[in-house]
Parts: structure tokens; sequence; C-alpha cells
């Protein structure tokens, strides 16, 4: 994960009075495109220390910060990211959240200096997925996007994976795009596991069937998810443990590649706490890796998604063996919950880098307590580490300051 050393260069575009400069950082910021003053940093493989210096305008403030990112590597499951040093130009705006005004379980990655959106794309009644290249996270939509997969219809096929294509995910691995996602034959209890992968490099472009992807006792499974640890891949998802909607839990196994599981499946979570309990079935959903600095998480949603109380636990890997319940330790408390007048029901986060290297969380929420999931809409959070290397992801805000590069 970028470990960055922000040492301040600093320059005056234009002097400006102590009282214009000082009345300038107290007033607020009036739209989006509002940004505050100008930095010039050098990012290295170390503790992070910003130095501003405020500008005076006469029209607009604005805050830039021109960044040398030397070699880090990063990862978010299986997201890879490693840069050459590179120098980049940044102003931080100001994102009104929602960012999407409709949307769920939203699934964003970033593969060198491109952003791909992965989602549901039905057409008709059937199933199936696309992917839309999109310039930054902010700017999540399926506005260009591509239908690379879409499920058998004609008379005679297999429909067994035809419908409610849930919660797709994009992964690149081992040097070819990989595609993971819920879909069943009509009926909810045949939700499973699939597997595509991309016919090219371009993500958007036509992916092809591979198959059904499951541990020796084939449950019920949806929001299937790839990490690597050490070398080794391992999927996570949330199942069933038996062939009853009693409730969700969390599992992993290890696999011998992109689309093979090659263990036992091992449950790591299930709802017992009294904020993973609201609504019937019970649930744990949703289980998505996190690293940073060698640490590993899981971040996953607990709770039915289709209350106000759907939210975010998480899972820290403590020892050595990806496969042992025993080395993960589990939050006690939501990492991420509702927040009065603000979102209510937060949750299903995938996450990935923005163009300064800081680690952002997409996720789905509603602006409006009790609208379900007629009423979710995408939202991004930016994520911290504390000294110890523990994420921290704050609560939902309707604005949030965003990096975006000028080119």
């Amino acid at each position: 994960m970028y470990r960055k050393l922000f040492t301040a260069v600093l320059f005056i575009l234009c002097l400006a009075t102590a009282a214009v400069a000082c009345s300038q950082q107290e007033e607020p910021l009036a739209s989006e495109s509002d940004v505050s003053s100008e930095t010039t940093v050098a990012v290295t493989e170390a503790e992070t220390e910003i130095f501003p210096e405020t500008q005076a305008e006469t029209e607009a403030a604005t805050e830039t910060e021109n960044k040398t990112e030397t070699e880090t590597e990063t990862e978010i499951g299986t997201e890879a990211i490693t840069e050459e040093e590179t120098t980049v130009t940044v102003i931080y705006e100001t994102v009104q959240n929602p960012i999407t005004p409709t949307g769920a379980d939203p699934w964003v990655t970033r593969h060198g200096d491109k952003y791909y959106y992965c989602y549901s794309s039905p057409v008709w009644f059937f199933g199936g997925v696309g992917v839309a290249e999109i310039p930054s996270i902010d700017k999540v939509s399926a506005e260009g996007g591509s239908q690379v997969y879409t499920a058998p219809a004609e008379e005679g096929a297999d429909l067994s994976h035809s419908f409610n294509y849930w919660a797709p995910e994009l992964h690149y691995i081992q040097g070819a795009w990989y595609i993971y996602v819920a879909c069943d034959d009509g009926n909810n209890e045949t939700h499973r596991m699939y597997v595509l992968k991309g016919t090219t490099q371009n993500p958007t472009d036509p992916f092809e069937y591979v198959g059904q992807i499951t541990d020796p006792t084939n449950k019920w499974a949806i929001d299937g998810s790839v990490m690597e640890i050490g070398g080794e891949l391992y999927f996570i998802w949330s199942g069933w443990e038996g062939d009853v909607n009693v409730a969700q839990h969390i599992y992993i196994a290890h696999m011998s590649n992109p689309w093979t599981i090659d263990s036992e499946r091992v449950m790591l979570s299930t709802p017992e706490y009294a904020w993973e309990k609201n609504g019937d079935p019970l649930i744990n959903e949703g289980p998505t890796a996190l690293q940073h600095n060698g640490k590993t998480f899981i971040v996953y949603s607990a709770s039915g998604s289709w209350t106000d109380d759907y939210c975010l636990g998480m899972l820290t890997l403590t020892g050595d063996n990806p496969m042992d319940p025993t080395c993960w330790a589990k939050s006690d408390s939501p990492v991420f919950e509702k927040r009065f007048g603000t979102c209510f029901g937060p949750g299903h986060a995938s996450f990935t880098t923005a163009v300064d290297g800081s680690v952002w969380m997409i996720y789905h929420g509603n602006l409006q307590s009790g609208t379900g999931w007629e009423g979710r809409s995408i939202w991004i959070a930016p994520v911290t580490f504390d000294e110890n290397g523990i994420p921290d992801f704050g609560q939902p805000q309707k604005e949030v300051q965003f990096p975006v590069a000028i080119q």
C-alpha cells in the first residue's frame, strides 16, 4: 500500500495580505469545483507529512499538489498496483454524495491508470454483466459501458445461470481478467457463484463463460471475491450452512487457480452481535479484502440490506493461516454504519486507490430512511490508517474532498 512522505516545496504564485489569506481560509466551500490552497509535495515510501501554503485568489481558491510517487505496491484484494516514479499534479475538489443517484453493490477497480466499474446489466428478463471504463472513482456510471456477458436465453440452453445476476466483481489475476458473479435459474434457492474470463486485455471487451466455482458442499452462495495472501489465492463469499434460508455466513476456501476451489470451505463469520441481527434472515455478506502494509482485513456487510441498519463489520488476519478461523479477529461493533440525517444502510463496499495514492471506499447507501433496496445510491469515502495500520472508515459524509489529477 502506498506509504507516503510529503515533503513541502513551498512556492508563491501571487502575494496576498495576511488579512485576505486569513479570511479566505475561513470561507466555506461553495460548490464541487471549490478548492482551498496550493501545495507542492514529494511522495516517498515513508511517513506522510504535508506542509501547505495558502494562496489568495480573487475568484476562487485552489488546492494543488505536485506529487512524486516512488515505486510502491498496493493490494486491494487481487488488485495490485505498482507504479514507477511519476509526478502528478492534483487538486482537491468537493464532491457531493451520493455520487450516483441509483445503484447497489458497487465494484470499482484500478488497473494502472485506468478505473473500471463492474455492474449487473440485465437484458430483457435474463441476466448479464457490464463493464465501464470511468475517469475516476467519483464518477461511477454505467454510461458508455459495454455488455461484456449476456446469460444464455435461447431455446434449449442451460438456464441454470441465466437469472438474477448479483454483485459482479472484476479482478485481474495472473495476467487475465475474471468476473465473479452470483446467478440462478430464476429461483433464489439455486443461487451459486460463477466465473467469467476476459477474451482480451481490455475488460470492456466480451467475456466468456468458464463455469461454476464451488466447494464440495455446493451450497447456496453469493458475493464471491478473491484475495491473494503469500502468493496463494483464496475465495471468500457469503453462503448458507444448509439448504434453508436461515442465515448467511462468511466462508473462505483455497483456490488452485482463478476458477477452481481445491479445499473444504471454512466459516469465518456468522451473525452473532446485535448489530448483525437486524432483519430476517440473519445476514453476513459482501466480503472484500483490504490489504495495507502487510496486514489483511476482510470488510463485510451485516444485517439486512433492506434495513436502515445495514452496516460494515471487519475481520483482521492475526495469524499465519487464513484457513484457520482462530487466526481472524472480528470487530465487536460496526466499523461503518448509518448516520442520521446523512445516510442509512451503508454497506457492500469495494476499495481502490485514487491518483494521489489514498485509499477510497465505494459503497451503497440510502439518503432516506426506510427506502430499502429501491432507495440505494452509490457513495464514496476516504479510508485512513492509524499508527497500528488499522483502517479507519470514518462515517458517511455528504461532502468529501476528492483528489483529481490535472492534465
